[in-house]
């Protein structure tokens, strides 16, 4: 496997090389990850097979989906919250899972379940559910996320949208615009689809959706450094 220094100075160089209009930019920053979750799909499923920890391998199964299995899960959750109460009982967590399709005994789930649910009141937080799922962060590395969701979200509501795009990028040099097969409304969704979920399509992103994702692209880099060069040189920090 190549050294993440040399990877770091090859995606560097492509930066460069690449048209520097932002758009351009955040084609390169968004094909790293897919690198990234190549390695990680592979380092995952040698530490699946050695985890006894119920709460790591449900976090080591979201992270064998790539960058984007936490943050997809965190979506299913929403999505089943119907009443908007922000917690679910054992039945509805099991059924997220499920639905997920990542692969948890009843007994496992049973034992992540008390573990989260503290006080014992037969329901979970699931904000709080998707903080202990999530890869463990340095502050460096929260510390650029955040950074780079604030300079996105140009109206400062806490939600990303193609309005705040708008204001950040020009979506007319993309290369799908310049064909005639996108107009510049599309090319911004499609940007802010890297970070949705597959199930719940809304063109909006929190910034914990955004945390969610970059914790997993996070877990497939070991250096605070790469990771944090990574997003500075992707969003021109």
């Amino acid at each position: 496997m190549q050294p993440q220094s040399d990877r770091f100075n090859r995606d560097e160089r492509s930066i460069h090389r690449t048209t520097p209009q932002p758009v351009a930019l955040q084609t390169v920053g968004m094909a790293g990850t897919v690198r990234n979750d190549t390695e990680m799909a592979m380092k995952v499923k040698q530490q699946l097979s050695q985890c006894t920890d119920p709460i790591e391998k449900l976090r080591l199964q979201c992270l064998a989906r790539g960058a984007s299995g936490i943050k997809g899960l965190g979506r299913m959750f929403r999505i089943m919250d119907d009443d908007e109460s922000k917690t679910l009982d054992f039945k509805e967590f099991q059924k997220g899972l499920n639905d997920f399709g990542v692969v948890v005994e009843k007994e496992e789930a049973l034992k992540i379940f008390s573990l989260l649910d503290q006080d014992g009141g037969g329901t979970i937080d699931f904000d709080e559910f998707l903080t202990a799922l999530r890869p463990p962060m340095s502050n460096a590395r929260k510390q650029v996320i955040s950074e780079a969701f604030r300079k996105l979200d140009r109206t400062g509501d806490g939600v990303i949208t193609i309005e705040d795009l708008q204001n950040v990028y020009n979506g007319k040099h993309h290369p799908k615009y310049k064909t005639g097969e996108w107009s510049e409304d599309q090319v911004f969704r499609a940007f802010l689809d890297n970070f949705d979920s597959p199930y719940d399509k809304d063109g909006k992103v929190t910034l914990e959706e955004f945390i969610n994702y970059y914790s997993g692209v996070s877990a497939s880099i070991d250096s605070d450094a790469y990771f944090v060069a990574m997003m500075r040189n992707a969003w021109k920090l």
